[in-house]
């Protein structure tokens, strides 16, 4: 079976997307690359019941090479993001704060310096269809300028990383930094960082990881 641990490890991330919330029923889905070669979820399935031959292998334009299953229907918008940037996976939730941010904002304002681990604002890319080339370029406009995180407006949202682990725990944050931004503005207008704040705290070190390395 090709990408063998790939697959395993989709598995995983996906019972884990789907026991913290980011993900419910047969919403969301994941992939992973390894040179020319990309392991995806399957479609219209839940999650937390694959197996690792559930999930089939693509090629970097979309062709089918290994499994029975067919790929999600976002996958376009997965190999736009493997076109665009370094990542070598990706995580796309339907988590319930993202989805609120998605249908009111234009974009998350950094409204804790963490949001810079994610490359500064997160931006909400303009609405398409779901599974649509048009989606995924507006996911791919998004996510320009070294960012790891965007959301989808009235959709969900979508997170990069080196490995399946930095694109699942960056999808966690993402969520925490909606949840913080939904909080506050019930119970006044939220405080956000300034430009002049928030490069102190990269004089501090904290940035992004490089995700060459």
């Amino acid at each position: 079976m090709l990408l063998a641990d790939e697959r395993d490890k989709l598995t995983v991330i996906g019972r884990s997307l789907a026991e913290t919330g980011l993900v419910g029923g047969t919403s969301g889905n994941v992939s992973v690359r390894s040179g020319d070669l990309v392991a995806v979820t399957p479609a219209g399935a839940r999650l937390d019941r694959l197996d690792p031959a559930d999930c089939p292998v693509v090629t970097l334009t979309g062709r089918p090479v290994d499994g029975e299953r067919v790929p999600s229907s976002e996958t376009p918008m997965h190999l736009a993001l493997y076109e665009a940037t370094p990542a070598a996976a990706i995580v796309h939730t339907h988590s319930t704060y993202g989805a609120v941010v998605a249908s009111t904002l234009s974009e998350l304002p950094p409204i804790h310096y963490n949001i810079l681990l994610l490359g500064g604002v997160v931006r909400v890319a303009e609405y398409a269809t779901y599974g649509t080339p048009e989606l995924a370029r507006n996911v791919r406009a998004a996510m320009a300028g070294g960012r790891r995180a965007a959301l989808m407006a009235n959709h969900g949202g979508v997170t990069i990383g080196r490995d399946l682990d930095e694109a699942f725990e960056n999808a966690r944050l993402l969520e925490w930094l909606c949840g913080v931004y939904v909080r506050a503005k019930m119970i006044g207008e939220p405080r956000v960082l300034t430009d002049e704040e928030l490069a102190k705290v990269v004089e501090r070190g904290l940035t992004p990881p490089d995700m060459a390395g």
